[in-house]
C-alpha cells in the first residue's frame, strides 16, 4: 500500500524519485520510487543510526553482492544499491501484489490449494536463495507477496548485516519477527549457528499461518512466544495430511532434523504427483549431524529411527527428480522449470558440452552416450562414443566427462588454486598431496542428481567415501565415512569455470554443510557453511582410467 511521503522523507535518492511509503521495519523504511528509466521500483532506506556504523556498511555491501546472485524468478530482484550513500539504500523490483498477511487478514485462512501454492512457491524461492549462498533470516508472511505471476519472497539476505551490528538485546527487538524465528536464533550460547535451517523453520511457520490464520507458537507476548518456540511442540490444528507432516519436520527444534529447501520441494511435489508422504521427502535425507563427541575415525554416524533414514532412499531418486521437474512447471510456472532444469540455481551444466549434446544436471548423458548409473564403481563401463572418437577432440573430452560423472572412470580431485590433489590415507582424514599413489584415486558414485565421492584405495574399504565431520568447536572438515547416502556424504558438483590447463573446474558442495574449501593457514580441507564465504576453492576431475 502506498501511503504517500511523510514530512521529512527524502524525495530523491541517487537517480530515484520517491513516490510514497510502502512500509517500514527494523532496518528502515521502504518507498515506492521511479527509476531514471521510468520503471517503478522499491527502495529500502537504512535507518539513520546505522548510517554511521562502518561495520554495518561493510556487511551491507557484502550481503547486497550475495543477494544479487539470487535468481529472480521467485524473489524480488536486487537492482541497485549504494552502501556509501547517506543514508545507504537498496533498490529491488517492485512487486504489485498483496502480502500473505494482507491476504489472510482480508480473506481468512487459505484453501488447501492456496496453501500448497504458498508452500511450493516459498520453498522454491528458498532453494534459489540458499543455492546462491544467501540466508534470508527474516522470512515471514509480510515478506511473502502473492503476485499475479506467482509467489515472490522479498527482503532476503540483507538482515544479516543489520543483525551482526545491532545492539538490541531484548527478545522483541531482535532482527525478524519472533513468531517465525528458529530456536537457534534465541539460544546464543548453544553453539548452533544460524544457517539455512533457520529459514526452513520460518517456512513451516509461514505455511501454518497460511492454513490456519495464526502462528504455530502463538503466545501472549513476544517472550511467551519465544519460550514456546524453545520448549513446546507447534500447534498445527487445521493442517492435515502429508503437508502437516512436512511442516512438523520443518519446525523441529534441532536444525539438523529439518529438511533442506530442496527436500521441501521433493516432498511437496512428489506428494502432489503420487499421494506419498510429504513428511519423508524421497530425496537423500541427512541421517544426523555428525556429533562433536563422536569417534573422529568413524565418519558421520547414521541416525536410528524415523524410518531408518540411514539406508538408501526408499524410492528412485532419479525418477523423483524427473517428477519434480515436471511438477514445477505445473505449480510454479514454466520459468521455474527452465531455471531448475538448466541448473541456474546451482551453476551451469557439468559437462561444458561444446558438441550440441544435451546433458542432464547430474552429468548423465543424452540418448546414445554412456548411460549414467548403468555401471557402478568397479563395474565395466558401457560402450560409448568415447571409444570411437579421437581422444583429443571436444566430443571425446565430453564423453570422458560423462563417464567420470557416471562413476565409470577413476579421477584425481585436483585442487586448482594450490595445484595439489586430494588424498584419503588409511587414517581417514583428508589431506592434499602430489596425486601419486592409491590414496589420491576416487570415483563419483551418482545419487540422483548428486554424488558420493568414493576412494578406490582397497586399504580403506571400511570407510572409503568422503563425509563431513564436526569437531568439538563446530568446525566442519572431511574424513573417510561409510558409503551411505546421507546429508554428510552426498555432494553437489557444479561447474565453475576452467583451470590453468583448460580443464573444467567444479565446486564441491554439501547441501547440508556448505562448500568444500582449502584453508591455507591451517593446511586443511574444510567445509564452509552457506552464506559465510564465497567459493574460492575449485576442483578439476583428472581422468585416471577405467574404474
Amino acid at each position: 500500500m502506498n501511503d504517500g511521503l511523510r514530512p521529512g522523507d527524502p524525495v530523491r535518492l541517487g537517480g530515484y524519485e520517491l513516490l510514497g511509503r510502502l512500509g517500514e521495519g527494523g532496518m528502515g523504511s521502504v518507498f515506492l520510487a521511479r527509476s531514471p528509466q521510468g520503471r517503478r521500483v522499491a527502495v529500502k532506506v537504512v535507518r539513520a543510526e546505522l548510517s554511521h556504523h562502518d561495520e554495518f556498511r561493510g556487511r551491507f555491501r557484502s550481503e547486497v553482492n550475495r543477494a544479487r546472485q539470487v535468481p529472480p524468478f521467485c524473489t524480488a530482484e536486487v537492482l541497485d544499491a549504494d552502501p556509501d550513500h547517506e543514508p545507504p539504500y537498496l533498490v529491488v523490483e517492485y512487486v504489485d501484489g498483496p502480502s500473505l498477511v494482507q491476504v489472510v487478514r482480508d480473506q481468512g485462512p487459505m484453501t488447501t490449494t492456496g496453501v500448497h501454492g504458498i508452500a511450493v512457491g516459498v520453498a522454491t524461492a528458498l532453494t534459489a536463495i540458499h543455492g546462491a549462498g544467501v540466508i534470508h533470516r527474516d522470512l515471514k508472511p509480510a515478506n511473502v507477496l502473492v503476485a499475479p505471476g506467482g509467489i515472490k519472497v522479498i527482503d532476503f539476505g540483507i538482515a544479516r548485516a543489520f543483525e551482526a551490528t545491532s545492539q538490541h538485546t531484548r527478545t522483541d527487538q531482535m532482527v525478524g519477527t519472533v513468531a517465525y524465528m528458529a530456536p537457534e536464533r534465541f539460544e546464543t550460547t548453544s553453539g548452533n549457528q544460524v544457517g539455512p535451517a533457520a529459514d526452513i523453520f520460518a517456512w513451516g511457520a509461514v505455511v501454518a499461518f497460511a492454513a490456519t490464520g495464526r502462528t504455530p507458537f502463538a503466545g501472549e507476548s513476544a517472550t511467551a512466544t519465544a519460550m514456546r518456540i524453545l520448549t513446546q511442540p507447534p500447534d498445527l490444528t487445521g493442517l492435515h495430511g502429508p503437508l502437516r507432516a512436512l511442516v512438523a519436520r520443518a519446525l523441529e527444534k534441532d536444525p539438523a532434523d529439518r529438511p533442506t529447501a530442496r527436500e521441501l520441494l521433493d516432498g511437496l511435489l512428489t506428494t502432489a504427483s503420487s499421494g506419498g508422504d510429504a513428511g519423508r521427502p524421497p530425496s537423500v535425507r541427512a541421517a544426523a549431524t555428525p556429533g562433536a563427541t563422536g569417534d573422529a575415525t568413524t565418519g558421520p554416524p547414521a541416525a536410528a529411527g524415523d524410518g531408518d533414514r540411514s539406508g538408501p532412499p526408499e524410492t528412485d531418486p532419479v525418477a523423483d527428480r524427473r517428477r519434480r521437474r515436471r511438477l514445477v512447471g505445473l505449480v510454479a510456472g514454466a520459468a521455474v522449470t527452465a531455471t531448475l532444469v538448466s541448473g541456474a540455481l546451482f551453476g551451469p551444466d557439468l559437462l561444458g558440452d561444446r558438441t550440441g549434446a544435451t546433458p542432464t544436471r547430474s552429468g548423465s548423458p543424452a540418448a546414445g552416450a554412456t548411460t549414467a548409473g548403468a555401471a557402478t564403481p568397479g563395474g565395466s563401463p558401457s560402450t560409448s562414443p568415447a571409444s570411437r572418437t579421437p581422444s583429443g577432440s571436444p566430443s571425446a573430452t565430453t564423453d570422458r566427462t560423462r563417464a567420470i560423472l557416471a562413476g565409470q572412470r577413476r579421477v584425481l580431485l585436483h585442487v586448482v588454486e594450490i595445484d595439489r590433489d586430494l588424498s584419503l590415507p588409511f587414517d581417514g582424514e583428508l589431506t592434499v598431496g602430489d596425486g601419486t599413489g592409491r590414496d589420491a584415486l576416487f570415483v563419483l558414485e551418482p545419487v540422483g542428481v548428486d554424488f558420493m565421492i568414493k576412494s578406490v584405495n582397497p586399504d580403506i574399504a571400511h570407510r572409503p567415501c568422503l563425509g563431513v565431520k564436526l569437531d568439538s568447536e563446530g568446525y566442519a572438515f572431511l574424513v573417510g565415512a561409510d558409503c551411505q547416502p546421507t546429508g554428510a556424504t552426498v555432494f553437489e558438483i557444479s561447474r565453475e569455470g576452467k583451470d590453468d590447463k583448460g580443464r573444467t573446474s567444479y565446486a564441491i558442495v554439501s547441501d547440508k554443510y556448505g562448500v568444500v574449501q582449502w584453508d591455507e593457514s591451517q593446511k586443511k580441507i574444510y567445509v564452509q557453511e552457506l552464506g559465510d564465504a564465497p567459493i574460492d576453492t575449485t576442483f578439476s576431475l583428472v581422468d585416471r582410467g577405467d574404474a
